[in-house]
């Protein structure tokens, strides 16, 4: 009888693992995000309040021409996610000031409808608080339906401030599935 009880003890907790787990996998994304923003990581928590075209005229109008500055655009996609990622401008030259517009590419090959959600990354971390996303594709989760593709933009600009030191950014964005798998239409 021990041992009946013992596989059952085993059975509960591992079941109990499981949940948590897949719980855990299911939240990553939100948390990542409220992990960011808590923390200033990242660019994701900074960039909302630019979201809004009250704060893009606020962001600083002159332009420096004694400047230029390097913007790789890297995108990848997060473990499984099927969905075709990329950036349609990998590297821009911009002065800081200048407001730039890009575009990412998303489509989604799949015979399901899907949502996905960009996080972003920055290096160097010393230009986060100087690049501002002013629209993002980011700001919001992307739902594509089977089949579809969609020209994504983000305009941003460098304020003036960041340090003379640096003349290279690069931006990656990691592209999470966030499809609720009870909703998923065939």
């Amino acid at each position: 009888m021990s041992t009946q009880k013992s596989h059952r003890k085993i059975f509960v907790i591992s079941g109990i693992v499981i949940i948590a787990m897949f719980g855990f996998c299911f939240a990553m994304v939100p948390l990542f995000g409220l992990i960011c923003r808590a923390t200033g990581i990242n660019t994701s928590a900074a960039d909302i309040s630019l979201s809004t075209p009250a704060a893009a005229n606020e962001i600083t109008t002159s332009v420096d021409k004694s400047r230029e500055i390097t913007v790789q655009f890297i995108a990848m996609n997060h473990m499984g996610m099927p969905w075709d990622f990329y950036p349609q401008t990998k590297v821009v030259n911009v002065h800081p000031g200048e407001k730039t517009k890009i575009f990412f590419y998303a489509k989604n090959p799949t015979g399901l409808n899907m949502s996905a959600q960009a996080i972003p990354s920055m290096t160097p971390t010393d230009a986060i608080t100087h690049f501002h996303k002013i629209q993002c594709f980011c700001f919001n989760q992307q739902t594509l339906k089977a089949g579809e593709d969609r020209k994504m933009a983000m305009i941003f600009q460098i304020d003036k401030d960041l340090p003379k030191d640096i003349h290279v950014i690069t931006l990656a964005y990691t592209l999470f599935d966030t499809t609720p798998k009870l909703t998923r239409k065939e």
